[in-house]
């Protein structure tokens, strides 16, 4: 990472649906925030983003709305995400200035036109020029591994909106699937389980709680518990109960059991010389979802293979892009090539 010289106002963008990193050249990463938006619903203005919009979610009057401005790791609010992008980088500097290059990740079963959305909110935020990269090369790129050898990598990159798996080599991705399971759906099936085992609301802030704490993939040498509090649905009035790791574990293992398939299906598509060195290497996971107590042990038991967890995968797709940023000689051909209208 370079530490010296002037700094580049160039910067390399995670722009997920749960969180937005960003890596400023020369300087690493300099952001970390949830990609939550506080607005005034009549304006639009803006009022508030990342931790100070997050603190709002469920807590704010009617005329104040609380969105996340991508879904499933596409751009679902244009003009929210192009001002929250804008408002980010403001907030490296005091002395702002529009970054003159972006590259930033986007799912890898991205289409043409939300190519085009996430290049246009870019330039309309300042951007001169804009490079896009899969998040799975990234997220390689990111754990250290080198894309550009004749040698097949997995990754698996869980995020909040989308789960990512690739078959890597020579700079390119061989083989992928791309799935809208990923860290929001699995909070979403908390709630939706308290609902219908417990008739008890609780907010998507607690669900993310419980899935961090207590949430698992695989069964925990020591089974935990933990205090929820929520809403009775039939008396409408406020209740604590007390739930278990392994009620947490059912109400999460339908939708892990579609990311476990999707890695499986991948490794069928894979070229056989590829599949050996998959073997002797293993799966690599990175994401926030990777740190789901158990899913390492979960996807070797189904798959047979070794199955790392990075490094800080939370932050291996900004790490991955800002290496591509750092030197983008070096890394031009695993730049996603886009159409031009």
């Amino acid at each position: 990472m370079a530490r010296f010289g002037l700094f580049s106002n160039d910067v390399g963008i995670d722009l997920g649906t749960a969180n937005t990193l960003i890596w400023q050249k020369g300087k690493g990463i300099v952001l970390n925030e949830p990609s939550i938006v506080a607005f005034d619903r009549t304006t639009k203005h803006i009022i508030a983003i990342g931790h100070e919009a997050q603190e709002m979610v469920g807590r704010t009057h009617r005329e104040i709305k609380t969105i996340r401005p991508l879904k499933d790791g596409v751009i679902a609010d244009f003009e929210i995400a192009e001002g929250m992008l804008r408002a980010f980088i403001r907030k490296l500097s005091a002395s702002w200035q529009p970054a003159r290059r972006m590259v930033i990740c986007v799912p890898s079963g991205i289409t043409e036109v939300e190519k085009r959305a996430v290049r246009d909110s870019a330039e309309h935020a300042g951007a001169k020029e804009v490079h896009l990269i899969a998040e799975p090369m990234a997220a390689a790129i990111g754990v250290g591994l080198d894309v550009h050898e004749p040698v097949g990598n997995m990754i698996v990159d869980i995020g909040g909106g989308t789960t990512e798996i690739a078959v890597i080599a020579l700079s390119g991705i061989v083989a992928d699937e791309s799935i809208r399971i990923a860290g929001d759906e699995l909070t979403t099936s908390i709630v939706n389980y308290f609902k219908r085992q417990h008739n008890m609301l609780i907010g998507d802030r607690t669900a993310e709680i419980i899935k961090v704490n207590v949430g698992s993939a695989y069964p925990l040498d020591e089974e935990l518990v933990i205090e929820v509090k929520g809403r009775d649905l039939v008396s409408g009035i406020p209740k604590s109960i007390e739930v278990g790791s392994d009620e947490i574990r059912e109400a999460l293992n339908e939708n892990i059991t579609v990311i476990v398939d999707a890695v499986l299906n991948l490794l069928e598509k894979t070229p056989p010389e590829l599949s050996a060195d998959i073997f002797d290497r293993g799966i690599i996971l990175t994401g926030g979802g990777a740190l789901l107590k158990g899913l390492d042990q979960r996807l070797q038991r189904e798959t047979k293979l070794p199955v790392h967890v990075a490094d800080d995968p939370l932050t291996a797709v900004a790490r991955g892009t800002g290496k591509v940023l750092e030197d983008l000689s070096a890394y031009s051909s695993v730049l996603i090539k886009s159409k031009r209208y």
